[in-house]
């Protein structure tokens, strides 16, 4: 089951079923689920154009990662092991507005030895607003020495 810690109210959060039909063109088979974070778009996030100003939305991948690694159960440090943002790729394809909910579809795309991309799909409604791939680099926690995602983690989040 597809779930997601989302906006019950302004600040609360509560488990919702993702629907796949947001994740247009993504391939159902050989997939982990992805996590769905929902976040309602708040006055101050606005720029004069009266839309997300646009560094926010990495702002909101940010968030989407963490809460996602909590609906898992997964705490990095406990494994000694934590990453580094790389690269990060955001294309627009429409805007999302002032108490609008950004729904942000989160799973890992690719695995390597030690970095790995997490793809980010964010829609309002069915209207798709943005796609995002960050590359983050795995590392000694505490260091900036690379280290390969243990076992565990990769297959916390579906690798």
């Amino acid at each position: 089951m597809i779930v997601s810690l989302c906006g019950a109210g302004p600040f609360g959060r509560v488990a919702l079923p993702l629907d796949r039909r947001l994740l247009a063109g993504a391939p159902d088979a050989a997939m982990a689920e992805p996590y769905l974070h929902r976040i309602r778009v708040r006055y101050g996030e606005c720029d004069m154009q009266r839309v997300v100003f646009n560094a926010n939305y990495l702002a909101y991948c940010d968030d989407a990662v963490e809460t996602w690694l909590q609906s898992v159960g997964l705490n990095v440090f406990d494994h000694g092991w934590d990453f580094m943002l790389k690269k990060a790729t955001v294309e627009w394809a429409g805007a999302a507005t002032v108490h609008e909910v950004l729904e942000i579809a989160v799973e890992a795309t690719r695995w390597g030895n030690t970095s790995f991309d997490v793809g980010f799909t964010g829609s309002v409604e069915d209207r798709l607003v943005f796609t995002t791939t960050i590359t983050y680099v795995g590392v000694k926690a505490g260091t900036r020495e690379t280290m390969p995602p243990p076992a565990e983690v990769r297959t916390l989040l579906g690798g």
